[in-house]
């Protein structure tokens, strides 16, 4: 397991052995999760599907956590 800083927020990196794929997951913001073939490829992923999640709950007026401020 690895850790990123995508968009101010940490994201989990690993491998599913089950599915052969790499799994991102911003736990900071459930049900943020988005996979790829290569690390890389989940975490450019993560980038959209972030800025996904954070619309959508605008849109709702749902809460979301910030950004870490040192990132935002």
């Amino acid at each position: 397991m690895e850790k990123v800083i995508v968009k101010g927020y940490e994201v989990v990196l690993y491998w599913d052995k089950d599915d052969s794929i790499y799994v991102a997951e911003a736990r900071a913001l459930p049900g943020c999760m988005t996979h790829g073939d290569s690390q890389e490829a989940a975490v450019a992923e993560m980038k959209v599907a972030i800025d996904g999640h954070i619309e959508v709950c605008k849109e709702q007026n749902r809460a979301f956590k910030k950004p870490m401020p040192m990132y935002a």
